[in-house]
This record gives structure tokens, sequence and C-alpha cells, in this order.
């Protein structure tokens, strides 16, 4: 996936979409007869004053956002309609820094614009401003609308409607249904001062001082504290994302499982970064939930442990090599072969041609040795400069990480990284790699701009297994799940599906030469264990994804907006499976922490060859 960082940083040098003059602040009597905000925001998605001039506009001033680029203040109606559909509050977007303050009664006059977050090609929902405003301050000191409590009760189970088939599946022209649906029930209190009250966290403090929590503490929740994404069906409607309008030093550094004590209270707006969200001005005490990192159990003599673990664009720059190793050795109890991902070459994304990674993996080696682990080797193949994707200049690809001193691995040369790798038989029915390690099908455009699978050969105890390492492509370019299309289209999973394909197609030839392999494909699929992307790596029963050996919630190894999911997955092939003699762990390391290391979880197999 792009790095958020990056993401945002880039967002925060986009100027706003609406244009936008100075306020300019008066003092007059209000206008007696004039449209309202209810009638602004009306009954769907869209103002029905879209592009209008409205005049002397009233409200009470909620919140003042003086910061970033969409400067301006959040006012509300004192005196609102009796229509559940038609949110009484509205941003104010001023441009330069707003003058007026939270408890002012104003009135405003300027253009009523529809502001999508992201841009139109996002397919995000579109925040119902007034822009070029002349605000008109009536009198000061008066007290603000009292919030609308957001908890179990008033959200509904439903996430979304269904869009409608005549607008491209969008849902901006539908009424509003907030007590059927979740979304149309945040869309009716945008604008509006909201609370929430002793809400837990679901996803850990990011660097930009944002965290989720839900209003649903007993909806899919996980063992460990979190919300669980578990389908395409269950969106985990009580999910909201949390930030301050005060200092960021002062916001609240969370865990999963931690919770906001007391009331949180502020403005509902939306944003491209993860939809509704709650801007607050007052925020609860954050209470620890005292979650503790995972650690996995060690391995018997007999068995063989083989890890997936993606490093977050780990270059030899990089302050993590300690952190790492330290996982490696204590978390995940030093398994005898780790697919790491995401590996980038000896000066990272510096885009000067480098593709040569000893340099990363050398660091990580002696950090591994140094946290008390074992003399690792490793075996990878360079990708073609700047075609596999992720950071430019970093050539990421995937590592063979082994312990010699538990397995060995079979080199058969001529391995490169536009040579495709195959299967012959050996010794009579026995499967074996043309090459090894190897790259399967490197030429196809199923991996263009994309990380492409390696397959090596190990021994361990004198039996063969084969494992195959992967980095499917990101899910970049997906609508996002509050977007304005219902359901949200997932353009990025076409090529997990011809990857997943090609995968499958090259176990299956494994399979057929000898039908009771040890195949073990891993690493980070970027797709769910329920989705189509994980069906079609299965096939037939070729291979099955062992994360669903683990209860429902425990299935997890990503946090990504309050939603607990499975991207990374280790898949096994049917000798692996049949006697059900293995033992699967997703060691919760990082995902569900504010200070992690990678924003993906470790996965852990443990069985008898």
């Amino acid at each position: 996936m792009p790095s958020k960082s990056s993401a945002r940083l880039a967002a925060l040098t986009i100027a706003a979409v609406c244009s936008a003059a100075s306020a300019v602040v008066l003092t007059s009597p209000a206008h007696a007869d004039t449209v309202r905000i209810h009638d602004i925001q009306g009954t769907t998605r869209i103002s029905p004053y879209a592009n209008q001039q409205v005049t002397s506009v009233p409200g009470i001033v909620t919140a003042v956002r003086t910061y970033g680029s969409t400067r301006g203040f959040w006012m509300q109606d004192a005196n609102p309609d009796n229509n559940p559909a038609t949110s009484e509050g509205i941003f104010v977007f001023t441009s330069s820094t707003p003058t007026v303050a939270v408890g002012d009664s104003v009135t405003v006059t300027g253009t009523v614009s529809e502001y999508v977050p992201g841009g139109a090609t996002s397919g995000n929902q579109s925040v119902t401003e007034i822009t070029k405003p002349v605000v008109t301050v009536v009198s000061k000191g008066n007290p603000v609308p009292a919030p609308v409590v957001i908890d179990a009760k008033s959200v509904p189970a439903v996430y979304a409607p269904a869009g409608d088939p005549a607008a491209k599946g969008s849902v901006n022209g539908l009424t509003l249904e907030p007590t059927k649906y979740a979304l149309d029930y945040y869309e009716s209190l945008e604008g509006m001062n909201v609370r929430i009250a002793d809400a837990r966290v679901v996803t850990a403090t990011n660097p930009y001082s944002e965290l989720w929590v839900t209003v649903k503490p007993d909806e899919n929740r996980s063992s460990r504290g979190g919300t669980v994404y578990g389908s395409y069906d269950s969106q985990n409607t009580g999910r909201l994302q949390v930030e301050s309008l005060g200092s960021t030093a002062d916001f609240p550094v969370a865990n999963v499982g931690d919770t906001l004590a007391g009331t949180t209270t502020g403005p509902m707006d939306y944003n491209s970064y993860g939809g509704y969200t709650l801007v607050a001005s007052r925020l609860g005490a954050l209470k620890s939930g005292g979650l503790q990192r995972e650690t996995t159990a060690k391995q018997s003599p007999g068995e063989l442990s083989v890890a997936t673990y993606n490093v977050e664009n780990l270059d030899p720059s990089d302050a993590t090599f300690d952190e790492h190793a330290a996982a490696i050795v204590h978390n995940l109890q030093s398994p005898d072969i780790v697919s790491l991902e995401e590996i980038q070459d000896n000066n990272g994304a510096v885009d000067d041609g480098t593709v040569d990674a000893s340099v990363t993996m050398g660091k990580l080696i002696d950090a591994i040795v140094k946290a008390g682990g074992p003399k690792y080797d490793w075996r990878s193949i360079d990708p073609v400069n700047d075609q596999d994707g992720g950071e430019p200049g970093g050539n990421i690809r995937q590592v063979f990480l082994f312990n010699p001193a538990r397995v060995s691995f079979t080199d058969r040369p001529g391995g490169d990284s536009t040579t495709a790798v195959g299967v012959r038989k050996v010794n009579g029915n026995k499967a074996a790699l043309t090459v090894s390690p190897g790259r399967i099908d490197p030429a196809s455009d199923a991996w263009k701009n994309s990380r492409k699978p390696l397959a090596g050969e190990f021994v361990f105890r004198g039996r063969t297994v084969i494992v195959i390492a992967n980095h499917f492509a990101s899910k970049g370019g997906d609508q996002g799940l509050t977007a304005q299309y219902q359901p949200p289209a997932r353009s990025s999973e076409v090529q997990r599906h011809r990857q997943a394909a090609e995968v499958n197609s090259f176990v299956n030839d494994i399979l057929k030469v000898e039908k009771n392999a040890d195949v073990v494909v891993l690493g980070d699929m970027n797709d769910f264990e329920f989705s189509d992307t994980a069906k079609i790596l299965e096939g037939d029963g070729e291979l099955w994804s062992a994360i669903k050996s683990l209860p429902k919630n425990e299935r997890y190894t990503y946090d990504y907006q309050g939603n607990l999911q499975v991207l990374d997955q280790i898949l096994i092939s049917p000798a692996i499976k049949r006697g059900g003699n293995f033992d699967y762990d997703s060691v919760h390391v990082n995902a569900e922490f504010h200070d992690q290391t990678s924003d993906h979880d470790p996965q852990v197999l443990r069985f008898h060859p």
C-alpha cells in the first residue's frame, strides 16, 4: 500500500478545492426571514442550494479550526426542524484564520459548495459548506447547542444503502434514512455538535494524531479489544475516527483496547482519510487497556517453523533493525524460515539503478545475532530496476531468511529476475524446482509493476518443502467504505486475481508431479481470507489459508480505519492440511500499537513435514 506519510504530506500541499475570500466580521442585527442550515443541508447528501448564494444564514458557532488548508468554523441552528434527515450544522470555509469565537451568534452570507475531500476521482462523499463568506456577529457568549449522543442504540446495524444504478451506484441522490443506515445517520449529523462516551479504541493513534473508536463495544469484538472485519457485509457500523481541534501534543497516545473515558465532544466532519470524523473540541481521558505484544510458541525439534513478515520498506538508513530483530528472535521464536516482504535495496529510495540488497540483509542478520538469535542465511533475486512497484527507487522484494542449523536451502543456478521457474520430476515421482531460488513467470502482465513471487526449495530432516514468497498488488485505488458509491469499487483486486491464478497454477504443476508435496505459499497477499483472491489461490483444494484455523475473532494481521483484517496469509498444500498436525499463529506485535515497527503483524506456521 502507499506510504501513509507520503500520501498525507502530499495532500497537505494541495489547496482546498473551494476558493474563498477572507471572512468579513460585522456587527448588525440578523435578518428575519432567511434560509436555515437545515434547508441548505436538505434530505440528501447534496444540498438543494449547491452553487447558489445564500444570505444571512443564522447559527451559533460551535467550533473553530485555525490550522491547515481547511480553516473555518462550524455553526449550528439553535432552532432545529423536526426532520431527522436534515443536519442542523454546517462548516463555513474561511480560508484564513477565522475571527469568530465559540458561542458567537452569527449570520453568514456566501456560496453553498459541495467539497469532495481527495477530489472527485476519489469517489468520496462531499461536505456541504458555505464558502466565500461574509460573517456578521449578532451577539457573543451564547450557549452552544447540546451535542447529539452517538451510541450503540443510535447507530443502525446496516452500514449503507445500495447506490442508485442510474447514478453509477452513487448514494448522493438518495433520501437519507438515518434510522436504517449507519452512513445515512452519520451524514444526517454532518457539521453538528456530537458526543461519544467511554469509547474503546479500535485503531491506535497514528503519526497524525488520529485514532478510531467504536461506539458498539460488542460489535465483532476481537479477543484483544479491537473490531474484526469478517466479510464485505460486516463493515462494523460503530467505527468512528477521532481527531482534535486542540494541540496535537495533547492528543492521547493510545493502543487498541484503550478507552477514551468520559465524554468526547465536537463537530462531525468528513475527510479523505477515513470518512466521518469527530473533530474533538473536548477529548475523553485515556484509560489504558494494558495490551501487551504477543509471543508465539517455540517450535519443537521435529517441527518446521515458517513465518511471513512485512518489514515495511526496510533499507540500511532505517533505525528499526534492532526492533525487527527482537520481534523475529523473541516474539516469533526464531523461525526456521522467514519470508520477508518489503526489503529495499542498499540505498533505499535513492533512484540510481541500485538493486542489490546485501547491505540491508547484512544489517538485519547482524541485528538478529545481536538480539540472541541464530546466524541466518538468505536467498533472493534482485528485481529489474523500478519494475516491481513500491517506493520509487526502493526496489522492494521478497527474501528467504533461513536458519542453516535447522534447514538447508537447495541451490539450483539459473534463476534471475527475468527467468521463469518451472517444475520437473526427479527420483521417480518427486517434484523439484528447475531453478532455486526462482521467480514465477516474471514476464506475465499479472506482475506488471508488482513483486514477482519467489520460489525456493528447502530440506528439513530429509523432507523437501517448497516455499513460495509473495507480495501481491496493493489496494491502492480502491474506494473507501464511506465512499459515495455503494458498494465501493475494488478496482485493485483485478490484478490480484490474476496473480492468485498464476500462483495457484504453479502449485498445481507441483502437485501434478507429486500429489503429497509439502508446499507453503505465504506473504503479504493484500487481500482478505474471505476474498475472491484467496478463493482463487486456494483453487480446488490445491491450497488452504491456514489463518482460517483460528477463531474468527483472532483472524487479523492489519488494522485499517478501525477494522482488524487479514492481509498476510500462509496457505498450505493438502499434505500439510490433511492430518491437521499444524499450529498457526498471528503474532500481534505491530498492528494494534501506536509505536509499531511495521504496520503488519507477522504470521507463523509450525508443522511436521
